[in-house]
C-alpha cells in the first residue's frame, strides 16, 4: 500500500471453494472457473497483514476485478476485513444486463423470482422485453432450459431463496445463449456452506380481514450445510403456495379452499474433489394443481376443467480446471413436464355443447370440452470449453444436444364466435382435437472470443452460433376435390419428410471508454427460435387426418423465427457510485408464425369452416430509448429511475391471429399496426432506503401510458355499427396505468455474535394506491365489455405480512 510496487508470490484464496492462486512478478492474479455466488477471499503474504476480502460477487460471464493494497508489517497482527465493491459500470459485457443477488430478491415485495423481470427498463408488467412476445425470453437455471416446450411458458418454478444470483439479458447476449428472441433470465443456484443454516419464511395477505384479498399462504423452508466440511456441502429448498385466487368470493360457492396449490422445490449436493474438480447433482420440480375462473362462468364454474401439472429435472454438472488459463465444464440433464386439464380420459370427453342464458351472456350449463393429457421429456448433455489462451482474450466454445419425447393429446371444441365475442349456436362447433407422439431432436454449437485490450480498456466480443432442429415427422400433401356446390372432401396424396433446419447466428460486440468515467457500447445480434412443437405437429395424427375435423393443423416445415438487434448505449459515472446511461434499440424479427386458412369458410370440411394451417409471413419491429439512473451502492439510499419510449408494431400478435380473422371474416392486415402491448412512454423506480435501527424501505413504481386496443362498435354483438368502416386494429388507446408497491422490513438480532439467528419481520402492501388500471376495453369501448368483467382490471390494494427467520 506504501510503494505502490507489485508483490510477487501472495497467496489468494476463495475460502469457500479452495480456490486459489498466487500472485506473479506483475503482481497479478488469475482464478478460472468460479460459480457465480458471493464468496470470501483471503491474501496471505509473509511480513504483510492478512486481507479478508468479504461478500465478493461473482457474476455470470464476466470477469471481476479485485484490487489488494497489502500492509507491510513486522508483527503479527490481526487480519483486515474489506467489504469488496464491483465497478458501477461492468466493461466487459457489451449487451445489457441486470444482476440481483439472494438478499436484493429476498427484500423485493414480489412473488416469484420471475417478475424481476417486469422492474427493469424496456419490460412490460407482463414479460414482454423491447416489443417482443412473452415466449420470446428464455428462462436458464444453472444452464438448463426450464421451458414448456409444447405450449410454451415457464416449465417449473424455484423458490427465491434457492436464488444466489439473478441475471435479467434484454439485449446483446453473447453466442452461448440461444432459442431466445427477445431476453434471457439466468439463475445460479445457491450452495451448501461448512455452517449449518436454516431458513424459514412465511406470508398471509388475509391477517388483517376484508375482502380484497387472494387468501394467501406463502410458506418456504430452506436447509444447508456441510455433508464434509470443506469437502461436500447440500443446500435443499422448498416452497408451499396456497391461495383461493383473486375470485375466491365466487370461487368458494364451488370448490373447497384452497383453490389453487403449489409445490415446488430445489436440491443440490456439491463435492470439491481439489480447487480444480467439483461435481454437483441437483433436483429441480414442481407440483402444481388450480381451477380456471371466467367471468361468463361464474354461474357455472365447476363446468371449468381442473388442472394439474407435475415437473421434475435432475442434473449432473461436472466442472474441471486444467490449469490457471484453461478449464471446462460437462453436464447431463433430464427434464419431465407432465400435464392434464379434465379428468377421466380421452375417450370420455363428449362434444355437447354447453348452455348459455338468453341473451347469450353467460354460461348456466354444462361443460366446457376441454381435456388434455401432455408428456414432454428432454434429455441433453452439453459441455464448455473457456481458456484465456492469451493475457487479452477469453476464448469460450460449447455444443449441446437434445432429445425429445413429445406425447400430446388434447380433446377440444368451441363454438364459432363473431368478433364481439357473441357464439354462434347454430352453427357447428369447431374442432381442435389432436394426437401425436414424436421424437425430436436439436442442437447447437457456439463459440466466442472477447479481447480486452491492456493499452486503452476497450473491449471487442465476437461470437457464432449454429443451431438445428431435426423434426423428424412428415407433412401431409393434400389435394381438396369437389363434392358438391361449395363443398369438399380432403384427399391425402403423400407424405413429405419434414427437413431438418440449419441456422447459423453471429453475435458481434464492442465497448470503449470515451473518457475516464464513460463508456461507449454498441451491440449487433442475429437471434433464433424454433417454434413451440404444439405448432409444428398439432393435428397431424393420420387417424385425425382421415375424419377430417381438426380445425387448426401444425406444419413440422415451420421456419424458425429471426430477429436482427442493434442496441447503442452510452454509460456515464457521474458522481462516485452514481451512473447516467442512455440507450437506443432497434430490432426486426421476420418468420413470425400464424395461422393460414386454405379452404374458403363456406366448404363442409370440419364443420362449415374448414381448416387452418401454421405457416410463417408476419414480421415484427421495435425501437426505442431507455434512460437511466442508477446507484448501486452508497449509505441510505440505492436503487434506480428510468424512462423508456417505445413503439412495437408488427403483422400478428398470437400465432392463430390469421385463423381468427378468417373466421370473423376480416382480411388479414398487410401493413404494420401496433401491438396491443406497445407502451409508448414507461417511467420506472426501484428504491432501497436503509433507515437506522436495521429498517428498510423498498419502493417499486411505474407508469405507462396506455395500451392500444380495437374500436369497432357493435350493439348486439353479431355486426359492426358501421360494417362500411375500414376494420383497423388497435386503431385507439386505453388509459395508462400506475403502480406503486411497498415493503417496509425490520431486523431483529437474537445476539451480537457474527453469524447469529436473526428474524426479519415485513410488511408488503401491492398497488398501495389502490389504481383501477385498465388491462383490456371491448371493441365498443366499454372496460371490461358487456358484463363489466372485473378481469379487465387489475388487481387492487393487497397486504400481507410476513417473517424470515434464519438460524
Amino acid at each position: 500500500q506504501e510503494s505502490r510496487l507489485p508483490i510477487q508470490g501472495a497467496s489468494v484464496l476463495i475460502v469457500e471453494t479452495r480456490q486459489g492462486a498466487v500472485s506473479d512478478e506483475h503482481g497479478q492474479f488469475t482464478i478460472p472457473n468460479i460459480h457465480a455466488g458471493v464468496y470470501q477471499v483471503r491474501v496471505t503474504m509473509i511480513g504483510y497483514r492478512t486481507m479478508l476480502y468479504d461478500r465478493v460477487t461473482i457474476l455470470p460471464d464476466l470477469r471481476v476485478k479485485l484490487a489488494v493494497d497489502l500492509l507491510n508489517t513486522p508483527l503479527q497482527m490481526d487480519g483486515i476485513v474489506v467489504t469488496a465493491e464491483r465497478p458501477v459500470i461492468q466493461t466487459d459485457i457489451t449487451g445489457t444486463a441486470y444482476d440481483f443477488s439472494t438478499r436484493q430478491l429476498e427484500q423485493l415485495p414480489i412473488e416469484k423470482f420471475q417478475q424481476v423481470v417486469g422492474l427493469q427498463p424496456g419490460t412490460t408488467a407482463e414479460g414482454h422485453i423491447r416489443g417482443g412476445k412473452i415466449r420470446e425470453v428464455l428462462y436458464l437455471v444453472d444452464g438448463a432450459p426450464v421451458q414448456d416446450v409444447i405450449s410454451g411458458g415457464l416449465g417449473a418454478e424455484l423458490p427465491k431463496s434457492a436464488v444466489s444470483q439473478l441475471s435479467v439479458k434484454t439485449g446483446g447476449f453473447d453466442a452461448e445463449y440461444g432459442n431466445a428472441l427477445s431476453g434471457i433470465v439466468q439463475v445460479i443456484t445457491r450452495s451448501g456452506g461448512d455452517d449449518h443454516q436454516l431458513e424459514v419464511r412465511a406470508d398471509k395477505d388475509n391477517l388483517f380481514g376484508g375482502t380484497q384479498v387472494s387468501k394467501t399462504t406463502d410458506a418456504e423452508i430452506t436447509f444447508s450445510g456441510p455433508l464434509r466440511r470443506r469437502k461436500a456441502h447440500y443446500f435443499i429448498a422448498n416452497n408451499l403456495l396456497l391461495s383461493d385466487t383473486r375470485w375466491w368470493q365466487d370461487m368458494h360457492y364451488f370448490f373447497k379452499s384452497p383453490i389453487r396449490k403449489e409445490l415446488f422445490g430445489f436440491a443440490k449436493v456439491d463435492w470439491l474433489f481439489s480447487g480444480e474438480k467439483r461435481l454437483s447433482g441437483q433436483a429441480l420440480y414442481t407440483i402444481s394443481h388450480w381451477r380456471d375462473y371466467e367471468f361468463s362462468w361464474r354461474y357455472n364454474l365447476d363446468g371449468l376443467p381442473e388442472r394439474r401439472s407435475a415437473g421434475l429435472r435432475g442434473s449432473l454438472n461436472w466442472t474441471h480446471t486444467l490449469s490457471p488459463t484453461l478449464f471446462y465444464s460437462a453436464s447431463l440433464y433430464h427434464n419431465r413436464l407432465h400435464s392434464n386439464i379434465g379428468r377421466g380420459v380421452a375417450d370420455s370427453v363428449t362434444g355437447a355443447p354447453y348452455a348459455y342464458d338468453f341473451y347469450l351472456l353467460y354460461v348456466i350449463q354444462g361443460d366446457r370440452v376441454l381435456w388434455a393429457d401432455m408428456d414432454q421429456k428432454i434429455s441433453a448433455l452439453k459441455a464448455e470449453v473457456t481458456s484465456q489462451w492469451r493475457p487479452a482474450h477469453v476464448f469460450k466454445a460449447g455444443v449441446e444436444y437434445k432429445y425429445y419425447d413429445i406425447n400430446s393429446v388434447l380433446r377440444k371444441m368451441e363454438p364459432q364466435r363473431t368478433y364481439f365475442g357473441k357464439p354462434v349456436i347454430e352453427l357447428p362447433q369447431l374442432n381442435y382435437s389432436s394426437d401425436y407422439r414424436y421424437f425430436p431432436r436439436s442442437g447447437s454449437l457456439f463459440i466466442q472470443n472477447k479481447y480486452e485490450s491492456p493499452v486503452n480498456r476497450s473491449v471487442i466480443s465476437l461470437g457464432l452460433r449454429l443451431d438445428f432442429l431435426d423434426p423428424r415427422a412428415s407433412r401431409p400433401a393434400v389435394e381438396l376435390i369437389p363434392a358438391g356446390p361449395d363443398e369438399y372432401r380432403e384427399e391425402i396424396t403423400a407424405s413429405v419428410k419434414a427437413q431438418t433446419q440449419y441456422h447459423i447466428s453471429p453475435r458481434i460486440g464492442f465497448a470503449s471508454p470515451l473518457t475516464d468515467k464513460s463508456y461507449f457500447f454498441v451491440n449487433w445480434g442475429r437471434y433464433v427460435q424454433y417454434p413451440l412443437f404444439e405448432h409444428l405437429y398439432a393435428g397431424l395424427n393420420n387417424v385425425e387426418l382421415q375424419r377430417g375435423v381438426k380445425v387448426l393443423r401444425g406444419n413440422p416445415d415451420l421456419l424458425a423465427e429471426k430477429t436482427s438487434a442493434l442496441e447503442i448505449s452510452v454509460r456515464h459515472n457521474l458522481h462516485e457510485n452514481m451512473v447516467a446511461s442512455v440507450l437506443y434499440f432497434k430490432k426486426e424479427t421476420r418468420d413470425q408464425i400464424d395461422t393460414k386458412t386454405f379452404v374458403p369458410s363456406n366448404s363442409r370440411i370440419a364443420g362449415d369452416y374448414g381448416f387452418a394451417e401454421y405457416v410463417n409471413n408476419p414480421y415484427a419491429i421495435a425501437s426505442g430509448f431507455e434512460l437511466m439512473l442508477s446507484r448501486e451502492k452508497g449509505k441510505w439510499l440505492t436503487g434506480d429511475i428510468s424512462y423508456t419510449l417505445m413503439q412495437a408494431r408488427g403483422l400478428s400478435e398470437t400465432e392463430n391471429q390469421g385463423m381468427n380473422y378468417a373466421q370473423w371474416g376480416f382480411a388479414v392486415a398487410n401493413h404494420p399496426y401496433y401491438l396491443s402491448w406497445d407502451q409508448r412512454h414507461t417511467f420506472k423506480m426501484n428504491l432501497y432506503l436503509e433507515l437506522p435501527r436495521e429498517v428498510h424501505v423498498i419502493l417499486i413504481g411505474q407508469y405507462h401510458t396506455g395500451r392500444p386496443y380495437t374500436y369497432y362498435p357493435s350493439r348486439d354483438g353479431f355486426s359492426a355499427d358501421h360494417p362500411g368502416i375500414r376494420f383497423l386494429p388497435n386503431n385507439r388507446r386505453m388509459p395508462g396505468g400506475q403502480l406503486l408497491d411497498l415493503r417496509i422490513g425490520k431486523t431483529f438480532r437474537l445476539a451480537s455474535t457474527p453469524g447469529a439467528a436473526q428474524v426479519q419481520g415485513y410488511v408488503d402492501i401491492q398497488n398501495l394506491f389502490n389504481s383501477h388500471n385498465v388491462l383490456w376495453i371491448d371493441s365498443s369501448g366499454r372496460s371490461g365489455g358487456e358484463l363489466h368483467d372485473p378481469a379487465a382490471f387489475g388487481i387492487g390494494r393487497r397486504t400481507s405480512l410476513g417473517l424470515h427467520l434464519t438460524l
